[in-house]
C-alpha cells in the first residue's frame, strides 16, 4: 500500500499488523429480510476488496426467508440480474473469534457501479431518513434492546425449540424466573466471552437479563449517537449471539415467537433526541417532558399501521402479538408502563426518552429505525398531540385499527404515504414484493393440520 491510501485501507493495514494471522474476511451484508449474506475474500484480495469492493448481485438483497429469488421490482431474472459494489463499512472490520484465529468479519453496503448508494440496502434506507431529521435539527441517540432464547442444538438443527441445559451448569431451562441471577449463572461463561468479543468488534454492551421465559434473556446496547451505527451493532450482536451460542453447544433464535405459551423476542428502540446545540429537546425539567416528546409519541402512533409490516416481517411474527403479554397491542403510550406499544421509561430528567416496543427480534434493525425515526420527525413537524397516556393495562385486547395480520399488513403498506414520504414509495414496494412472494410461498406449504382438519371430516 502506498502513502497516499484512503482511510478504509488504512483501517486494513492497522488491522493486518495487529492480526498477522488473518487468512480470510467475510463481508457480511444484512439483507432486506435480516439474514446475513455475503461473501469470503482471501488475504490475497483484501486490498482489492478495500480500493474496490466486491461485485455482487443487488437481488441478494431481495431475496426471501428461504434464499429463494424474488424478482422484486424486475431486480433478479427480469433485469439479467446485474453486479453492484460492495463496499466496506468504516470501522466494522475485526476478528471473529469463535470462529478461528484466521477469521475476520467486516460490514458491506451496497453502491451502484457509477459510485450512487443502491436503493436496496436497508443502510442507505435509514441514512436518508437520518440525514432527513438532522436537516431540521434533529439529531437522534439510540439504543436497542435485543431479547433471544437460546435452544437444543440438536432440535434447532431438526426444526424444532426446546429449552437446552445451560452451558455452564448442565440445568435445564425448563421454568420462568423473570431476572434470575440462577439462569445468569448458567451461561456466565457465555456472556463473559460475548462481552469480550463485543468489545474487540467495538459493540457496546449493557447490562444482559433473564426474561420471562425458559432459556430467555435479553441484552442491552448503549446509547450511540449514530441511528445506522446502533443498526449496525444490532446485527453485529445477533451474530455474535449465535456463534458464541454454537460454540458453547447450544442454539440461540431471535424468531419472534418460537413457543406457543410463552413470551416472544422483541426488538425494543431507546430514543432520545438532541438540537444543534445538543441539548435533549424531549427534556423541559419537568416529570412529564416536553411538548416535542409527546409530538414525537404521536407521530410513531400514528404511523405505527403502516409500519406494521416493518416491525412484524413473517408470519410467525404476529403469533407475538395476544392480550396480556407485556406486549403493545395497539397505538397506545404511557410512561413507566410496559403494556403500552411506546413507553416513556423511568429514570433522570435530563436524559428523557421514549421507548418503541412494537417491533420483534426477527425484524430488520434499520428498516424498524427508519420508521419509527420517520414517526418522531412526522409528529414533531406537525406538532401532533397524542391520545391520554395510558396509567391501566393498555394490552388486554387488539386494536382494531392496527394490521395483526401478515397479509393485512403487507395490503396496508401498499397505501403507505405518509411512510413512503420517508422510506421512499419505491423501496416500500420492493419490500411488498418480496414479502408476499414468502406469504404465498408459506401458503403453498401443505400442513399436518390441513389433513387432520379436511381430509376425511366426521
Amino acid at each position: 500500500m502506498t502513502e497516499t491510501m484512503g482511510a478504509e485501507e488504512a483501517e486494513l493495514q492497522c488491522f493486518l499488523e495487529s492480526h498477522p494471522e488473518c487468512e480470510f474476511v467475510d463481508v457480511l451484508l444484512p439483507d432486506l429480510c435480516n439474514i446475513i449474506r455475503g461473501k469470503r475474500v482471501g488475504r490475497k484480495h483484501f486490498e482489492k476488496l478495500y480500493r474496490q469492493g466486491i461485485q455482487i448481485p443487488s437481488s441478494t438483497f431481495l431475496l426471501d426467508v428461504n434464499g429463494v429469488g424474488t424478482d422484486a421490482g424486475g431486480r433478479g431474472f427480469s433485469d439479467g440480474d446485474p453486479d453492484v459494489a460492495a463496499r466496506p463499512v468504516a470501522g466494522s472490520l475485526a476478528a471473529v473469534p469463535w470462529a478461528g484465529s484466521g477469521a475476520a468479519q467486516v460490514l458491506g453496503i451496497l453502491y451502484e457501479l457509477d459510485g450512487e448508494p443502491c436503493p436496496v440496502d436497508p443502510r442507505h434506507v435509514l441514512s436518508r431518513v437520518v440525514s432527513r431529521l438532522a436537516g431540521d435539527g434533529l439529531h437522534p441517540v439510540v439504543a436497542l434492546e435485543l431479547e433471544f432464547y437460546l435452544l437444543d442444538a440438536a432440535g434447532a438443527d431438526a426444526g424444532e425449540a426446546h429449552p437446552p441445559a445451560l452451558p455452564d451448569t448442565g440445568r435445564l431451562a425448563e421454568r420462568t424466573q423473570v431476572y434470575s441471577l440462577a439462569d445468569l449463572d448458567g451461561v456466565s461463561g457465555f456472556l463473559s466471552e460475548m462481552e469480550s468479543v463485543c468489545a474487540a468488534q467495538g459493540v457496546p454492551l449493557g447490562g444482559a437479563t433473564s426474561e420471562y421465559a425458559a432459556g430467555q434473556f435479553e441484552i442491552n446496547l448503549e446509547h450511540v449517537s449514530d441511528p445506522v451505527k446502533a443498526a449496525d451493532h444490532a446485527i453485529l450482536l445477533q451474530r455474535a449471539v449465535r456463534g458464541l451460542a454454537r460454540k458453547h453447544g447450544v442454539a440461540a433464535t431471535f424468531m419472534a415467537k418460537p413457543y406457543p405459551d410463552s413470551a416472544g423476542n422483541g426488538l425494543h428502540a431507546h430514543i432520545s433526541v438532541l438540537d444543534d446545540s445538543g441539548r435533549n429537546i424531549f427534556d423541559d425539567g419537568s416529570d412529564q417532558g416536553a411538548d416535542p416528546l409527546r409530538h414525537a409519541i404521536a407521530g410513531t402512533l400514528e404511523l405505527l399501521p403502516e409500519s406494521m409490516a416493518i416491525f412484524a416481517p413473517n408470519v410467525n411474527s404476529f403469533r407475538r402479538f395476544a392480550p396480556n403479554l407485556y406486549v403493545p397491542t395497539g397505538r397506545t403510550w404511557g410512561y413507566n408502563n410496559r403494556s403500552v406499544a411506546v413507553r416513556v421509561p423511568a429514570g433522570e430528567k435530563e436524559a428523557r426518552r421514549l421507548e418503541h416496543r412494537i417491533a420483534g427480534a426477527d425484524a430488520n434493525p434499520y428498516l424498524t429505525l427508519a420508521a419509527i425515526l420517520a414517526g418522531i420527525h412526522h409528529g414533531i413537524t406537525h406538532e401532533l398531540n397524542p391520545p391520554a397516556a395510558r396509567q391501566d393495562n393498555a394490552g388486554a385486547e387488539l386494536d382494531r385499527e392496527v394490521p395483526f395480520t401478515w397479509q393485512s399488513a403487507l395490503n396496508r403498506l401498499e397505501s403507505a404515504k405518509r411512510l413512503g414520504n420517508y422510506l421512499g414509495t419505491s423501496y416500500l414496494e420492493l419490500y411488498r414484493e418480496c414479502k408476499q412472494h414468502e406469504l404465498d410461498a408459506f401458503h403453498n406449504e401443505f400442513t399436518p393440520l390441513e389433513f387432520r382438519w379436511y381430509l376425511a371430516p366426521e
